[in-house]
């Protein structure tokens, strides 16, 4: 073994060990990446109907967000709150009723001693209780998503200066390759966004106005997360529908079929019909790929790794297409 090849193997450890003690920072500059492409998506769209600058476009985006949020909020929060606090009374009759069906079954009752002891409704804390243990971090979380949030907007507001420094760092002959690369993945990345956006808003009114019709507990929560899940295919749709199940299952049996059967309806004709309708222009995720790079991330950086597995997978693909099929493999002899 020569000299450069042992140098460039300990470089290689070290570069590896390097960026996975920065695993956090990285993530946090991916996500504002993914931040700035949805502003940018939104940008654009701005500047097509009007003769505004990027500058002035970006500022009509973030206040036309904050302007929704705040009607949004005034809307819908009240409620919300509302709805968690029941939700924190329903808890423990939820748990109680889960528990005596598991114990009708012989086989199943041991299986409920333990976690049973556990959630024993004696020791059940409010959910303000609760929240002021996480009171740290939450603090850390509220850190984090506001360096998301001014990296994505100095990310948008010059996008082609952040462009320029990774051409800078590339090879000569490689920086027009580079550069569709960039755009590619810019493309795709948008389309899926949108996309999601567009299918998880579609859930969440779907699903509020199903479970409105049912009569179900907490519709407007168990539609909000159903819809915020949505993002999280394959995984999320499912644990989605747990909630509002199992608020059924405090008023009824046949409301827990109905609840069942409607989500069923509405899962299949989100995954089979609504998504590959938004994304066929864009990407074409496999299921296996997606919950695969959802296990592996949720495995390596917990509950982050699991919400920007696809879009990772998203922009892996468009790299793996460009680079290593049409590079590499294509002109293999």
């Amino acid at each position: 073994m020569t000299v450069p090849t042992v140098l460039l193997a300990l470089l290689s450890v070290v570069l590896t060990l390097l960026l996975w003690n920065l695993r956090w920072v990285l993530l946090i500059v991916f996500s504002a990446v993914v931040v700035s492409v949805a502003l940018d998506v939104l940008i654009a769209l701005v500047q097509s109907k009007s003769r505004l600058q990027r500058p002035q476009a970006l500022v009509v985006v973030l206040g036309l967000l904050v302007i929704s949020a705040t009607v949004l909020g005034q809307l819908l929060v009240p409620e919300l709150i509302e709805q968690v606090q029941q939700l924190g009374k329903d808890l423990p009759q939820l748990i109680e009723k889960v528990s005596s069906l598991l114990n009708a079954d012989p086989r199943l009752s041991g299986f409920t001693e333990g976690w049973v002891g556990e959630w024993n409704l004696d020791r059940l804390q409010p959910i303000g209780a609760q929240l002021l243990g996480f009171a740290g971090g939450a603090a850390n979380t509220l850190i984090q998503v506001f360096l998301v949030i001014l990296l994505a907007v100095l990310l948008a507001l010059d996008p082609d200066a952040h462009q320029g420094m990774v051409l800078a760092i590339t090879p000569r002959p490689a920086r027009q390759s580079m550069t569709r690369l960039l755009h590619d993945c810019r493309l795709a990345l948008g389309g899926w966004l949108s996309g999601m956006t567009i299918s998880a808003t579609t859930v969440f009114l779907l699903t509020w106005a199903g479970l409105a019709l049912l009569h179900a507990p907490l519709a407007l929560l168990s539609a909000l997360i159903c819809g915020l899940l949505t993002f999280v295919p394959t995984i999320g749709p499912t644990a989605a529908t747990l909630l509002p199940a199992g608020l059924a299952l405090l008023q009824s049996p046949e409301l827990v079929v109905s609840v069942l059967v409607f989500r069923l309806i509405l899962q299949n004709v989100e995954a089979f019909l609504l998504t590959p309708l938004l994304l066929r222009r864009t990407v074409n995720l496999l299921p296996t790929v997606a919950l695969t790079a959802q296990l592996s991330l949720g495995a390596l950086l917990g509950l982050p790794g699991v919400l920007l597995a696809l879009p990772l997978v998203v922009v892996m693909q468009v790299v793996m297409q460009t680079v290593v099929v049409q590079q590499v493999m294509d002109r293999w002899t």
